[in-house]
């Protein structure tokens, strides 16, 4: 099967956790181990976040003020390079060198008039406090918004349209090779009428990225691995229901959380509507999570449209 594995936020940094590359490895080692039963007999794709570590980057170059600090499209494209590579050598040594790994930097069409850019909502680099996060809005003219009990920065996100890389993507497949790409949603690019690419400041959200590509790329499955066991109806409340499997119908029929499971749930729908499964569970049950023990599944043939677990 052709698969995109799309990381979430704990595979790479657990929340309060400090953001070292030591804890970013010892993450990451951990997540490629989890996925080389897939490496071994699937083509397949790892997709990744960015948030802490492109707003960690961000917090980093204000810190130096001799120099302009570099725009976010830069920084999204250094966290691609700092994630991929690390990526790259743990599944590679989780393989003892049995397949290829290619980490290639990608980018993202976006267009320049998506309403994000005038409402940021991607949550990104490290907590605050309250006064912490006056302080920042105050000092470095950004937007905060709540994270639970905390607050963070948060940017425009705006929709992929299309992955400029995705025919590279497929040949890499095509020829035998495991490819990391669209970290942290690939980095955000407008094209001009001559072609011309121009980087935009914005992230955009890795879920949406991955679906599209998953899309581009005829993927059978499309993965989406977080640290839940199910997409739930009224979670964390007495009436919550965890959902084994719905149509695109179905399930765009419930509402989610915007800053949680939202996006993953819009991008399921999405694949699953250019005629792929796409799945959303927990990272640590990946093979009960592909053996359907666990988590949700999402995919046009589901006539109930939708079974509770």
């Amino acid at each position: 099967m052709r698969i995109v594995a799309a990381l979430g936020g704990n595979a790479l940094a657990r929340r309060g956790e400090p953001m070292t590359a030591d804890h970013l490895r010892a993450n990451v080692r951990a997540t490629c181990e989890a996925l080389a039963g897939l490496a071994r007999e699937h083509e397949l794709v790892i997709t990744h976040g960015n948030g802490p570590q492109v707003g960690l980057l961000a917090l980093q170059n204000l810190a130096y003020q001799d120099v302009a600090a570099y725009p976010l499209d830069i920084l999204g494209a250094e966290t691609q390079g700092m994630i991929g590579y690390v990526i790259q050598q743990e599944l590679s040594n989780a393989l003892a060198g049995e397949r290829e790994v290619a980490a290639v930097v990608t980018t993202t069409v976006v267009d320049e008039a998506d309403p994000a850019f005038d409402r940021p909502t991607k949550l990104i680099g490290p907590t605050y406090s309250a006064q912490d996060a006056a302080e920042a809005a105050s000092e470095y003219r950004w937007t905060i918004a709540r994270d639970g009990a905390a607050f963070r920065r948060v940017v425009p996100s705006p929709a992929p349209i299309r992955i400029v890389q995705s025919p590279l993507v497929s040949m890499l497949l095509e020829n035998g090779r495991l490819v990391v790409c669209v970290g942290g949603g690939g980095v955000p690019v407008k094209i001009d009428s001559k072609g011309r690419q121009t980087g935009m400041q914005a992230v955009v959200d890795k879920d949406a990225a991955s679906a599209a590509l998953a899309a581009e790329l005829k993927a059978d499955m499309l993965i989406m691995l977080t640290d839940g066991d199910y997409v739930s109806e009224n979670w964390g409340t007495p009436e919550q229901r965890d959902i084994l499997t719905a149509s695109p119908e179905g399930i765009s029929e419930l509402s989610f959380a915007e800053g949680s499971m939202k996006p993953k749930v819009d991008s399921a729908v999405r694949f699953a509507k250019s005629g792929g499964s796409a799945l959303i569970g927990p990272l640590d049950r990946l093979d009960d999570l592909i053996a359907r023990r666990v988590g949700t599944e999402i995919r046009p043939d589901v006539p109930e449209g939708i079974v509770w677990a």
